[in-house]
């Protein structure tokens, strides 16, 4: 029989703590969606993973194909990942894509470049499971908090000023050697760079002793009346109340504080600090499981060839994230092909789809995930009312 090249995906999901609980969570809606069996309990549902990663490796829904999950099968027939892809990535699949369902703060953190990768993985495995880097994307489906990069020098020096708390952890040196390096770029990296470790090398009972001081304060004042902005006042006791007494709640001086709405996005590259804090994203990022722990860049354009579709094109080969938004009024719309694979997931919407590569129509409903091998097309025949909104990530190279 003629190969298979399209076909739907079971996907694996992650329970963090850190998750929506059940189906408060976006991650279950959509596990709930591919699958109406599926059974949700009030545990949290953080992520869920499509792709080939060895830790998440996706089930293949397809009772025609032997292999049992996405990774054999792309190892089995590697010319589906497209030539140019096979061959810049040695036959593997280059991105994991992802669902992000976030209920309390992520710890702040950085992922490594190709180089410290390899490094530290040769030194700790344990710790460092690949030597990859992990550049990665979030794009929002609801509103999106997080910390993301090191905000202007000129707001870290104004919080120095007006949070003495922080002052405190930093130094005067620190501080002072900042407040000179204004204007010089070399300079201001590296004092940056002293004042924050400073900060997240002091002493555990000075910080905390610091922390309390400034929750207290801010809690007085705030039940005062007066305006806490200056000292960040509302996301600090939400942090402290997630993470009391730890070292992260003084990020939010050093780190820019985001919000997207739904459709914006945010680019994280290597060594950048970050810290996801509440909301549901798409994510995509380079096949690694790497992370650091302790710039924001948001691009995408429109494709003028097509008005259904939003290109979100980071600067690394790794991955490509497309959005597909077809409106009410479009009843048979067509996927292209890419010379990649490519995973496809449905967020609203129902569809029957037919692909010469699948060899059967596929349902699509909210939900339903599907890999798409290099050069294929997909015709949808949609049937919802509302249109549909599909994600879909590759390497366009």
């Amino acid at each position: 029989m003629e190969e298979v090249r399209v076909f739907p995906l079971t996907c694996a999901v992650q329970n963090y703590a850190w998750g929506k609980a059940g189906l408060d969570s976006e991650v279950a809606k959509l596990v709930v969606g591919g699958d109406p069996l599926a059974v949700i309990d009030e545990k949290p549902y953080a992520e869920l993973w499509m792709g080939a990663h060895p830790k998440g490796d996706a089930q293949i829904k397809d009772n025609r194909i032997t292999q049992t999950t996405l990774g054999q099968w792309i190892a089995h027939y590697p010319a589906c990942l497209g030539s140019k892809v096979k061959d810049a990535f040695q036959g593997q699949l280059p991105f994991l894509f992802k669902v992000l369902s976030v209920n309390t703060a992520l710890s702040i953190q950085a992922h490594p470049n190709k180089d410290l990768a390899a490094r530290l993985h040769a030194q700790f495995p344990e710790h460092y499971p690949d030597t990859n880097h992990k550049p990665e994307m979030a794009i929002a489906l609801t509103r999106f908090q997080g910390l993301c990069g090191f905000r202007p020098v000129e707001e870290i020096l104004a919080f120095l000023q007006r949070v003495p708390e922080f002052h405190a952890l930093v130094g005067n040196e620190a501080a002072e050697e900042l407040q000179h390096a204004v204007g010089d770029g070399a300079r201001t990296s590296q004092a940056l760079k002293k004042c924050f470790t400073r900060m997240m090398s002091c002493e555990k009972k000075v910080f905390v002793d610091e922390l309390n001081e400034l929750v207290k304060r801010v809690t007085e004042e705030g039940a005062a009346g007066k305006d806490t902005s200056g000292s960040n006042g509302d996301l600090l006791l939400r942090l402290h109340s997630q993470y009391p007494g730890d070292i992260g709640c003084f990020s939010i001086y050093f780190l820019n504080y985001v919000v997207l709405e739904p459709g914006q996005a945010m680019f994280l590259g290597a060594n950048e600090p970050h810290a996801y804090l509440y909301g549901d994203c798409i994510e995509c990022m380079a096949c690694s499981d790497n992370t650091v722990r302790a710039g924001l860049t948001r691009k995408y354009i429109d494709d003028p060839s097509d008005p259904c579709v939003t290109l979100y094109d980071p600067p690394v080969p790794d991955f490509t994230v497309i959005k597909i938004q077809v409106p009410a009024s479009v009843k048979d719309y067509t996927v292209a092909p890419v010379d990649s694979a490519s995973i496809l997931l449905v967020i609203e919407g129902d569809a029957m789809a037919t692909a010469p590569a699948a060899h059967s129509d596929i349902t699509m409903r909210r939900g339903t995930v599907l890999f798409v091998s290099a050069n294929e097309s997909l015709s949808l025949h949609i049937s919802s009312p509302s249109g549909m909104l599909l994600f879909r990530a590759c390497s366009l190279l």
